[in-house]
């Protein structure tokens, strides 16, 4: 077992944002963990990684306690946080040095395993220029490499591609991947549905400081079977409309996204002409219908009542 979360409880002052979550991750598998903002995602993972003390309940790091245990199960990790933690006026090989020796990589272990990572990121013919030069996809990939050079067994990438171009998207998908192909556990999230679903095995939601679901991608889906998803693309849709709809009877949840309202319902047939209706009462003008298969975005909506970038 890579890591093990027992009945973890984080609370600050009188806010509850981690209740009594369970967790295993198991070793070599790319795991997504999933929520809405202020869920209690990054509150989990900053205990995972011992900056943060939970109130209750044990975390372990390969067998590791993270209270007991703190230096030698940190070790074992490596972070790339969603904010950059990188150095703007020291060079990209001086960045990965420092953090290397941070973790105690010394003389020319330290020298070829900063090789490995700059090489590793495609960094390695710009490693002498300071990250103030690069692009934001650039120092991102600076930003895994000063968490990887010691070569950790789990890594966590907390939204490592906010912001950045498609073609830096995906060279830090295939980079997980990769470290993945060598063995290294990764937990990863993301607001971005897709990335999930390209390259997770497993996927944990957290909402309201819970784990509301937890299972592999198809899995997931399955629970959605009996409900189907209507998509209708309209113009001039407002706010009260999609108040109105998810009013519906044999509507389980609606929302919209630009000019396309996506309903989940048990029966898509017996709710269209009501909520045509609405759109008509509200001089809503329709494009276009379909009924869509569940997908993990539907799942999430489902579930949370929100689409993960909301």
């Amino acid at each position: 077992m890579a890591i093990k979360l027992t009945n973890v409880v984080k609370r600050y002052d009188t806010k509850l944002a981690v209740d009594n979550i369970s967790l295993d991750i198991e070793e070599g598998e790319i795991f997504g963990l999933l929520g809405p903002n202020g869920a209690g995602k990054s509150t989990t993972i900053k205990m995972i990684m011992g900056l943060l003390k939970a109130n209750s309940g044990e975390i372990k790091i390969k067998g590791l306690d993270v209270k007991a245990d703190s230096i030698a199960a940190r070790r074992l990790m490596g972070l790339v946080p969603q904010d950059l933690a990188i150095y703007e006026n020291i060079s990209a090989r001086e960045n990965v040095t420092f953090f290397g020796s941070l973790y105690g990589l010394k003389g020319s272990n330290l020298k070829k395993q900063v090789d490995e990572a700059l090489e590793f990121t495609g960094l390695i013919d710009r490693q002498k220029d300071k990250p103030k030069k690069y692009s934001g996809g650039m120092k991102r990939r600076l930003n895994i490499a000063c968490a990887i050079v010691h070569k950790p067994e789990i890594i966590i990438m907390d939204e490592p591609t906010v912001g950045i171009d498609p073609q830096s998207r995906n060279h830090i998908l295939e980079s997980v991947r990769e470290l993945n192909r060598c063995g290294t556990t990764v937990i990863y999230t993301s607001h971005y549905m897709e990335e999930v679903e390209a390259i997770c095995d497993r996927v944990g939601i957290v909402d309201h400081g819970k784990l509301i679901a937890l299972g592999k991608k198809e899995e997931l889906k399955k629970q959605l079977n009996k409900e189907e998803r209507l998509v209708i693309e309209a113009l001039d849709i407002r706010y009260n409309t999609i108040e109105q709809i998810k009013k519906l009877q044999g509507v389980a949840n609606a929302s919209v996204n630009e000019n396309s309202i996506e309903i989940i319902t048990k029966d898509a047939q017996l709710i269209l002409q009501d909520v045509l209706f609405v759109l008509s009462k509200e001089n809503a003008v329709v494009r276009s219908i379909s009924l869509q298969q569940p997908d993990l975005e539907s799942v999430f909506l489902s579930l949370t009542g929100r689409k993960l970038r909301d």
